[in-house]
């Protein structure tokens, strides 16, 4: 299928290295090759048009509705794939239970860099919904997502994320293959649920312990948890091992360690 540009550029940078269209595309086949898929922002179908192939249920979710009339112009999409169908909307505001019927679904694209990190926590809101996630994003974002403990990398999205996912940095995209070239790198990653199904925890507070230590990444435990709990609470946290730590030394296992410790101070001490 030849890939037609579209008659205006939305300020997008429009994948045209049809090669690495299809090798984002095949990073859905692993690790669950039988399940359908959902792709977020096709654009004119550079990836569409090899995920289609695939003998599987696919969507895709647009929000721009003259890449919306173009797919729909097309009716080799549909002759490729009968399972095939186009949403008009807004991924960040579906209801993901309703795409495929509350059957689990691989989640993909070429996503918008200014929101990429929107789709991730729309992702884990809904994890047992979407056990891969697959894709192309902007390549700092993906190394964040990658980052071990101990690395300058590792922060809020490090954390979150591979709490309940295994992430892959997959492969570098450089800018000469977009038209325009974007002024940084892009990168290709698959995030795939791990056998966690309960952190051991309070989940809403993790989230607020991890949010508020790393931003104040470079203090030690002792000054930034000053933000969320009391001066008795603190001098409890003070006497423990994670005092003079600062987040990125932390595992997520040490983590959910530390945010029932901040759960059994603030409860003792209120």
């Amino acid at each position: 299928m030849k890939q037609v540009r579209p008659k205006k550029n939305l300020g997008q940078h429009f994948l045209t290295d049809l090669s690495i269209a299809k090798r984002i595309a095949d990073t859905v086949d692993q690790p669950y090759a039988e399940l359908p898929v959902l792709e977020v922002g096709p654009g004119m179908g550079v990836m569409t048009q090899y995920l289609v192939e695939k003998p599987r249920p696919f969507k895709v979710v647009e929000i721009d509705r003259e890449s919306v009339a173009y797919l729909k112009q097309n009716p080799q999409f549909s002759i490729l794939n009968s399972q095939f169908s186009i949403i008009e909307g807004d991924f960040l505001r579906m209801d993901l239970q309703q795409v495929f019927d509350g059957q689990q679904f691989v989640l993909t694209g070429n996503y918008p860099y200014d929101i990429s990190s929107q789709i991730f926590f729309k992702m884990l809101d809904n994890r047992e919904l979407i056990p891969c996630c697959t894709g192309m994003i902007q390549h700092e974002v993906a190394v964040r997502m990658a980052a071990k403990p101990g690395n300058k990398q590792y922060g809020i999205l490090s954390v979150l994320i591979q709490a309940w996912y295994d992430v892959e940095y997959l492969f570098t995209v450089e800018p000469s293959v977009f038209n325009p070239p974007p002024k940084v790198q892009s990168a290709v990653i698959r995030m795939t649920r791990n056998q966690v199904e309960h952190l051991g925890c309070d989940e809403q507070l993790f989230k607020r312990v991890v949010k508020t230590v790393f931003n104040q990444r470079r203090k030690m435990l002792r000054v930034s948890l000053k933000q969320l709990l009391s001066e008795n609470a603190l001098s409890v946290i003070a006497q423990s091992p994670f005092a003079t730590l600062r987040p990125e030394q932390l595992t997520i296992a040490q983590f959910v360690e530390l945010t029932n410790l901040v759960e059994k101070v603030v409860g003792t001490t209120e």
